[in-house]
């Protein structure tokens, strides 16, 4: 038996949803993520059983990160979907870099692939609540405590595990990772525009919306002045007109395509055209430097108190160095987790230019890296296009049906948007979180992605359903 094979069977161990014996309705599938989302939603209300209530709220410096995780502090979904993006991570790198060589083109690798990040998930969900336990991230527990807060945070990481299984093979739309992320961006951004918590130190009430109507009803205008562009970082006019640029702008570049022309062998030469999107890698790059810095991030929080009290070890200080405060700790500059921790205003970033000038280096260029290993590891490379063309009997005009000579052509394309693409999500990413847009950068790019990603399923969906033959067409 080859170790694939034995890998295979181990795999069978692991909890998971059985696919459909048929494949649902689109009305069955929308049911189900919606069941999902409310799941999901309803675990985000639930507290930690057995913390400290101090430690179940609050927010860091570093809580943008949680955007990315789709998780939130002191709650059933405090690791979020971290566990399943850094163990995709890890085997994208390890496949796409070549050090584990492993067929992907097959049926036999992908199941492997699957296998491999699911497991290595579970992992990561043990390992990250040791660590937040550890750290004391929920202050001093007992053993008794600690060990209950484990058993939470790891059966709580497994139910959506599995509900990422669920919606991929076939009972819903998407993925977990791409719902819990818009909904999560979906849920700050109406909390920014009509948040009623308030009066704050500034006057103003923290939404965007309440703190304008009260400005204007008192015409004050230090107090009008504050809503336009507010110092302490709340939500603003500047983000709130920065959200509606960033929507219109990505929404144009999302819509942006290449067509290549291809004519099919199998219907007596028809030509047609196949659209590359501009922004070819979407916003997978985006996922996977947050999923980076979040865990960097996350698990320099809860170790240094512990391994680099007060900042001691000047070799520690590279990775690391805090202000911990009341707000939770500050990363001081000097150190990696400050310069991959985004300037939060115009200001900041004029006061520490060589900050920006790092951060935007670092995440740009860790966006393209990770938007090439995205592309090798997804089936998104030319050679496996070129494969797909030529067993749907298409190929290029003017070219011979060889998979190598198609594979040149889309070469061309391919590797060119890849970068491209990926330099620019780094930018607009870097750009909106400078400007402190409602959602934050980050947020907003994802939020736009996913939704142009969950419409284009939905119009596939239910042409499918309106046209059966297309589906046979395809063999779906």
């Amino acid at each position: 038996m080859s170790l694939q094979d034995s890998l295979n069977s181990f795999f069978r161990i692991l909890p998971e949803v059985t696919r459909p014996a048929r494949k649902p309705s689109l009305s069955e599938r929308l049911l189900w993520t919606g069941v999902i989302l409310i799941i999901y939603f309803i675990m985000g209300q639930v507290p930690l059983y057995g913390i400290p209530r101090q430690t179940q709220g609050g927010i860091g410096a570093l809580e943008f990160l949680r955007i990315v995780m789709a998780s939130k502090r002191g709650t059933l979904i405090e690791l979020g979907i971290g566990p399943i993006v850094t163990a995709g991570i890890v085997w994208e790198l390890l496949v796409g870099s070549k050090l584990i060589n492993l067929d992907l083109t097959t049926p036999e690798g992908r199941k492997t692939f699957a296998g491999l990040q699911k497991l290595t998930a579970f992992l990561f969900a043990a390992i990250e609540a040791l660590a937040y336990i550890w750290g004391g991230v929920y202050g001093a527990l007992t053993q008794q405590q600690q060990i209950l807060v484990f058993i939470q945070l790891f059966i709580a990481s497994t139910f959506i595990i599995l509900m990422n299984d669920m919606l991929e093979k076939g009972w819903g739309i998407g993925s977990a990772v791409s719902l819990f992320i818009a909904a999560g961006v979906a849920q700050q951004i109406f909390w920014e525009l009509f948040s009623p918590i308030g009066p704050l130190a500034d006057g103003l009430y923290y939404g965007f919306f309440p703190s304008l109507v009260v400005a204007l009803a008192r015409g004050n205008s230090t107090l009008i002045m504050y809503a336009i562009s507010r110092p302490a970082g709340y939500p603003d006019l500047v983000g709130f007109l920065g959200m509606i640029a960033m929507l219109l702008v990505l929404t144009y570049m999302e819509s942006m395509k290449i067509l290549i022309p291809v004519s099919s062998t199998r219907f007596g030469g028809v030509k047609t055209r196949i659209p590359l999107k501009f922004l070819y890698v979407s916003v997978m790059p985006v996922i996977l430097v947050g999923a980076l810095y979040a865990n960097i991030a996350m698990f320099t929080q809860v170790l240094w108190p512990r391994v680099n009290p007060g900042n001691q070890n000047p070799w520690l200080n590279i990775i690391a160095r805090y202000n911990y405060t009341e707000y939770g700790p500050v990363p001081l500059p000097g150190s990696l987790v400050y310069y991959i921790s985004p300037p939060r205003s115009l200001a900041s970033a004029l006061h520490d230019p060589v900050h920006l000038v790092v951060y935007a280096l670092l995440y740009i260029g860790l966006a393209v890296l990770f938007g090439v290993a995205w592309i090798l590891t997804s089936g998104m490379d030319p050679e496996t296009q070129a494969e797909q063309l030529v067993e749907a009997q298409l190929q290029i005009p003017g070219f011979r049906k060889s998979e190598k000579v198609i594979a040149s052509m889309l070469r061309r394309y391919i590797w060119g948007l890849t970068i491209l693409s990926s330099i620019i999500i780094g930018v607009i990413a870097v750009l909106s979180d400078l400007l402190r847009v409602m959602g934050g950068g980050t947020g907003i790019l994802l939020l736009v992605g996913i939704i142009i990603q969950y419409y284009s399923i939905l119009a596939s969906e239910r042409a499918l359903e309106m046209y059966p033959s297309l589906a046979r067409l395809i063999g779906e």
